[in-house]
């Protein structure tokens, strides 16, 4: 495919160009902006094209539509960022941002803030139901069906709007077919809500028989890999069994991702790193940031393609709200919080050396008189973090307090990394029996050496296929634990080890269950250490309490990220009612 042969589609288009995509792509229901939750699916007769006018049939309809259902998912591409991150621990707003901004943090969010709008994510649901509705999957092109790999991916785009909006909202209707009429809207608003685990349930039905179908590619539009645009329908299997309590089926999903034969996917190696050569602390190496950005990072699997102008269409505000930049007069909105400060200095930082030529050593780095700030135990947040003051005349309009979070891109909003699938795998393999797995994903990385000399044999057998790794692919040269990619050398720290009993308990199953808990908040906070400002952080913490029962795991954190305790915060998230947008 050449470069760019869909970046103009309408004649005018510039960058992706998704919007004129949309205005020309048939047979996609558009909907209007809706006013309340009972009219979340109104339609709009002018904006409305009827089945028997449309039918997807053509193989340029599948790219159309595919496009068309990417521009409604630009529409929600900032608040998922947002409503992950600015409630969690991490993120806080600063004097200077929006009162938006100060009210998805202050858990005060009402109906008329432009980050809760259910009907942004219907449309998207919308769009597929019409999508998988019309699709004629009879039609072949080189003995292949022509919508087979679009029909794919757009069953993944539905039920990972799903999983966001109930995230977001708790329960919600399940509408599987489109709707096309008001009266289709209103019957469909009238049926019981689903929550979390049933929406769960009903999409691992719907998706694993995709499992082995290829994604779309289209290949480099406007120097943007189109293959990054599609969500992995294993990965987002795993998510789904993750959150649905289905430990078992979610590792087992992750694994097979990781494994496919030809299409393998490693840690890799990246990391920010003390200078090795030298054991004085002066020099840091950074091989992490540039590989977990947006679009061109080794690190992303899937991400939100949005706009450089508004011209062509949705265009992220997330630079201008994190960054000090010139359109923003350098006055940036949001910043990182006491709370992730304090987690990233609480982190040991180990460095394994070479002592003499028959001799290594291990040696921690030290937590003062360092020559820059967040250099303290992981360095992920130095690496990502950019802070400084600079000299301005008295009136300038300019601000002097400048940040740079250099994880943000405004080419794209990321959706899955390859660390964060890795950690969920652990997650998964932990709730599942196997905390030995779990930690060595943490702290050594998967590779069949690690896993015969790290995992006992009861384990090993137990955990059966899910430690199958190629011995030719995985390997100590392109596999460490995730760990080690802001904490220095894990396989040598002897402060980051297995939790065990003070004193020996009854039976192997006890010391299993007495270490799952403990395993987990590991894993949770290595999520927080790399995934901090990607939007995740409040649904790990929510993930956790729900499957805890315990709502003080996720209220906890949140009221500290100040520093000190805020009741009202820790009050107010210790109903679980209140961790969920109106939708009214």
């Amino acid at each position: 495919m050449k470069r760019n042969q869909y970046t103009s589609i309408s004649g005018r288009a510039q960058g992706l160009g998704l919007r004129s995509v949309m205005k020309a792509s048939l047979g996609l229901l558009l909907m209007g902006t809706l006013g309340s939750c009972s009219d979340l699916l109104d339609t709009d007769s002018e904006l409305v094209e009827f089945v028997e006018d449309n039918r997807l049939n053509t193989p340029e309809d599948s790219v159309y539509s595919v496009m068309g259902i990417i521009s409604k998912m630009q529409v929600i591409a900032d608040r998922t960022l947002l409503l992950g991150e600015l409630r969690g621990d991490l993120l806080v707003p600063t004097a200077n941002a929006g009162a938006d901004l100060k009210a998805i943090s202050s858990l005060t969010i009402g109906a008329d803030n432009p980050y809760n709008n259910i009907s942004d994510y219907y449309a998207i649901i919308n769009n597929c139901n019409y999508f998988l509705a019309t699709a004629d999957t009879t039609l072949k092109k080189r003995n292949r069906s022509v919508f087979e790999r679009e029909y794919a991916a757009v069953k993944a785009y539905r039920a990972w709007t799903y999983f966001e909006a109930a995230k977001v909202y708790g329960s919600i209707p399940l509408v599987t077919t489109p709707v096309l009429t008001e009266s289709e809207a209103r019957a469909a608003m009238n049926q019981a809500p689903v929550d979390m685990k049933a929406l769960c349930d009903y999409f691992v039905n719907d998706l694993t028989p995709y499992v082995d179908t290829d994604l779309p590619a289209y290949g480099v539009i406007n120097s943007q890999n189109s293959k990054k645009f599609f969500i992995p329908v294993r990965v987002l299997l795993g998510d789904l069994c993750l959150w649905g309590g289905r430990y078992q089926e979610a590792a087992q999903f992750y694994h097979d991702y990781l494994t496919k034969v030809g299409e393998e996917v490693t840690t890799g190696t990246n990391r920010v790193a003390w200078n090795s050569r030298t054991t004085d602390f002066k020099s840091v190496s950074n091989g992490y940031t540039n590989a977990v950005t947006s679009s061109g990072g080794s690190e992303v699997i899937t991400y939100i393609p949005m706009e450089s102008t508004v011209f062509d269409g949705v265009k992220s505000n997330l630079p201008d709200y994190f960054n000090s930049i010139n359109a923003n007069n350098y006055y940036f909105q949001v910043e990182p919080s006491k709370r992730i400060k304090q987690l990233s200095a609480a982190e040991d930082y180990c460095m394994e050396y070479v002592a003499s030529d028959t001799r290594r050593d291990t040696l921690f780095a030290p937590k003062d008189n360092l020559l820059e700030s967040y250099q303290e135990g992981d360095l992920r947040l130095y690496a990502n973090y950019q802070h400084q003051v600079v000299n301005q005349q008295a009136y300038s309009r300019y601000s002097s307090d400048r940040q740079t979070l250099r994880k943000l891109n405004a080419d794209g909003v990321t959706l899955y990394r390859v660390s964060e699938v890795y950690l969920h795998f652990a997650e998964a393999l932990n709730r599942a029996g196997y905390p030995q797995s779990a930690l060595a994903v943490l702290k050594y990385g998967l590779y069949p050496e690690m896993i015969t000399t790290r995992i006992d044999s009861v384990e090993r057998d137990a955990a059966g296929s899910l430690l199958d790794f190629s011995q030719t692919v995985f390997t100590r040269n392109n596999t460490q634990g995730i760990h080690s990619r802001g904490c220095g050398d894990s396989p040598a720290n002897n402060r980051y080890v297995l939790p065990q009993p003070a004193t020996r308990l009854e039976s192997r199953a006890d010391t299993v269950d007495y270490q799952i808990p403990l395993v987990e908040d590991m894993i949770v906070r290595e999520l927080a250490l790399e995934t901090a400002f990607e939007g995740r952080r409040f649904y790990d913490l929510m993930r956790v309490a729900l499957r805890r029962n315990d709502p003080a795991y996720l209220a906890n954190p949140i009221s500290i990220r100040n520093g000190e305790r805020d009741e009202n915060i820790y009050q107010k998230l210790s109903n679980t009612a209140n961790w969920y947008l109106p939708k009214e």
